[in-house]
């Protein structure tokens, strides 16, 4: 039950930030497991983050942060390179950011082909 008690309070500070602004409200009460990853990254502050990793694993939030939010590029590097050195321990943070911003668009593009 601590699991969804703490998605319940992330989902419930989402909405105090105004992260759903542009949705239907009645859309936003339950969201999936990738959405609340990525929205929180994106609008809340640390100490929410790091109740991310208490409900999920590692690996997951990592693979969200890569397909989701270090494809922005520039709109988000400041905050990639500090989820970079933060939370994944990524030796050389602008070079594999390049990279995987590269790679994840390439895949994207393989996967719409």
């Amino acid at each position: 039950m601590e699991k969804e008690k703490i998605k319940s309070e992330l989902l419930k500070k989402l909405h105090e930030n105004h992260a759903f602004w542009s949705y239907d409200k009645s859309s936003c009460q339950i969201i999936s497991d990738r959405n609340l990853i990525k929205f929180v990254l994106i609008h809340l502050d640390l100490d929410d983050i790091d109740l991310l990793f208490k409900i999920f694993p590692k690996q997951k939030i990592k693979r969200v942060w890569l397909e989701e939010l270090v494809t922005q590029g520039d709109y988000l590097k400041n905050m990639n390179l500090c989820f970079a050195n933060l939370y994944f321990d990524v030796k050389r943070p602008v070079q594999y950011l390049k990279a995987m911003e590269t790679y994840q668009i390439n895949k994207k593009w393989t996967d719409l082909s």
